[in-house]
């Protein structure tokens, strides 16, 4: 077993004027790990994952991640270009909009291709085929590849958008709010395949979502927030049934909008 996490985390920090978005955020996330952040709308979970993936600058903190190369590095204080490089790499970013994570412009098997492109493929008809073996492992029949993302529905545009994500083998996957947005019985299938991808893959990630079923499926241990701090994180089966904080307990029982 490693000694060291994946994933550091410690003491994020993160104000708009006077509002906190986040404060004090530490855990660690290991190999292999999934860790669900769930919390009511403004809890603080989307601005932490923003701070995470580098998409917001931190007030206070540091990510520390271990990479294959250089072994443990602050990731915030790389360089542009190297965090550019991680995010087409060792990172991946699954956008709850999946607009926001496609090229709705291009192909099917062009957005898949695209990622493999930005780590040195140049071989046009292996990165067709690697294309096509991926949409068929997201549940996209071979003969869309050449459509359009427009042409497909919002559950399929999702499923494309992982295959584009996890195409490279990331080291990490961030996720914001999955599912959200879906029609139940596309949640249910969307959620079914990112659970098999993430255990046959080993994957590490980290989930924010509003919906507790999602991480009671497929988080590893729990972050849960309010006002953006931590006010609970353990094992997830341990948090749901048997919630400590007033808060958890909340929103275990339902009685919090999230």
């Amino acid at each position: 077993m490693t000694l060291t996490p994946l994933l550091a985390v410690e003491g994020i920090g993160k104000s708009y004027g006077g509002r906190i978005g986040c404060a004090d955020v530490s855990f660690d996330l290991w190999p292999g790990e999934v860790m669900g952040i769930v919390g009511e709308s403004g809890s603080g979970k989307s601005t932490l994952l923003g701070c995470l993936a580098g998409h917001l600058t931190t007030d206070t903190g540091r990510v520390i991640f271990d990479t294959a190369a250089d072994g443990p590095r602050d990731v915030l204080a790389m360089s542009e270009p190297e965090r550019r490089m991680l995010a087409r790499t060792d990172w991946a970013f699954v956008h709850q909009n999946p607009r926001d994570g496609l090229r709705m412009g291009v192909s099917a098997g062009g957005n898949v291709g695209e990622r493999l492109m930005a780590v040195g493929a140049r071989h046009y008809g292996q990165i067709r085929e690697q294309a096509t073996d991926w949409l068929g492992r997201v549940e996209i029949n071979a003969d869309r590849i050449d459509d359009k993302p427009r042409q497909f529905s919002g559950g399929m545009q999702q499923r494309l958008q992982i295959a584009r994500n996890l195409v490279t083998g990331p080291r990490l996957v961030f996720m914001d709010e999955p599912t959200g947005g879906l029609d139940v019985s596309v949640q249910a299938r969307l959620l079914d395949l990112l659970r098999g991808l993430v255990r046959r893959m080993g994957l590490s990630a980290v989930i924010v979502t509003h919906d507790l079923a999602v991480v009671r499926l497929l988080a590893d241990r729990l972050v849960v927030m309010k006002d953006g701090r931590i006010v609970e994180q353990g094992l997830t089966d341990q948090v749901l049934d048997d919630p400590q904080h007033p808060y958890t307990q909340l929103l275990v029982s339902s009685v919090l909008q999230v």
